[in-house]
């Protein structure tokens, strides 16, 4: 019992300096790093004079419409979930959707955002929530390999630009960018292979010892049918396009000169990094900014409104919905039933 409570101490400590100091620690060193890339930037008054008259423009609509795909995009993710969720239990639009706006407010404090599963679990019934689990990283499977099939064109697409631009100093760019791909290539076959044979991988589970342990993981996968699948990585896709478009208009508002499929490309590589690094939400705004600027410098010289771009991304597509789902979570009476019988 007593090692129990000291291995549980031990991982508080881990969480507690993880979220509290190496989080924020990342965030100021990453945020001072960009801030003195812009404040370097060539013709940087000019830059913020242009933003300022953008933000008084017709051009205005643009923020508008990026708040609206943010809606969009958690609503596209509401249907995915839910048509996960379709064999174990049903569940309302509206209910999807408050449990991925619950699942984002518990991912900002996780690596990479892993606690998401947590708050969308809340809403299953108290049978279904581990069964859950599994479908929901089914889902978040789906978004990845998305992620890193568009991100791998876009590194083919835009590799020639970086090796001959400064991105990677001190480094064999042409060599390492061969490593990334490479590497990239094998997790996406691997990844993909699995995600359509996941009743194959439960039954290689079902073979193991203890397997009465892993009944919550593998019902659900052995049941789950390749159209389902199909849909799954269609809706994914679909919420990629978005994030491009989002994007997109931003840079157009503040007035970073980028074309539409050197934006597509440039976003693309950037999504495929942060996939890759392991990130705290409080850090990833940092991360974003900075390779946002390494990437998109090679198109456009305003670092200032690459960087206001990224930081009004992060903003509306994190931060708002985590504070709307983290009300959610405070309506939640989780043990609702339990206090009832006491």
């Amino acid at each position: 019992m007593a090692k129990v409570k000291v291995k549980n101490n031990h991982k508080k400590n881990i969480k507690i300096f993880l979220n509290y100091f190496l989080g924020p620690l990342l965030f100021i060193w990453l945020s001072a790093s960009i801030y003195n890339q812009v404040r370097h930037q060539p013709n940087l008054g000019a830059s913020w004079i242009k933003i300022k008259q953008s933000m008084e423009s017709a051009k205005i609509w643009n923020l508008v419409i990026v708040i609206f795909l943010m809606l969009i995009n958690w609503a596209i993710e509401a249907v995915k979930w839910k048509i996960a969720m379709h064999n174990i239990q049903r569940i309302s639009f509206f209910k999807s959707f408050r449990a991925v706006l619950s699942g984002v407010s518990f991912s900002v404090n996780t690596p990479n955002r892993v606690g998401e599963y947590l708050g969308r679990v809340l809403y299953m019934e108290e049978g279904n929530r581990l069964r859950a689990v599994s479908l929901t990283i089914v889902c978040s499977i789906s978004q990845l390999i998305v992620t890193l099939f568009v991100g791998l064109i876009g590194l083919f697409c835009i590799r020639r630009k970086i090796e001959t631009g400064e991105m990677i100093r001190g480094f064999d760019s042409s060599l390492w960018l061969q490593v990334l791909q490479y590497g990239v290539i094998t997790v996406l076959v691997i990844l993909t292979l699995l995600y359509f044979r996941l009743s194959l991988l439960a039954r290689l589970v079902d073979r193991l010892q203890n397997r009465n342990r892993y009944d919550w993981l593998t019902h659900s996968l052995k049941n789950i049918r390749a159209t389902i699948l199909l849909k799954l990585l269609s809706l994914s896709a679909a919420r990629y396009i978005v994030f491009i478009v989002q994007y997109f208009l931003l840079f157009r508002l503040f007035e970073v000169d980028i074309g539409w499929w050197q934006c597509c490309w440039a976003v693309s590589v950037i999504f495929l990094v942060l996939a890759i690094l392991p990130t705290f939400a409080i850090a990833e705004l940092g991360i974003r900014g900075q390779v946002s600027l390494k990437l998109l410098e090679l198109f456009s010289t305003n670092g200032l409104g690459i960087s206001l771009a990224t930081a009004t991304i992060w903003l509306i597509n994190l931060v708002v919905p985590a504070m709307a789902g983290s009300l959610l979570i405070a309506s939640i009476k989780i043990f609702k039933y339990r206090n009832e019988r006491n």
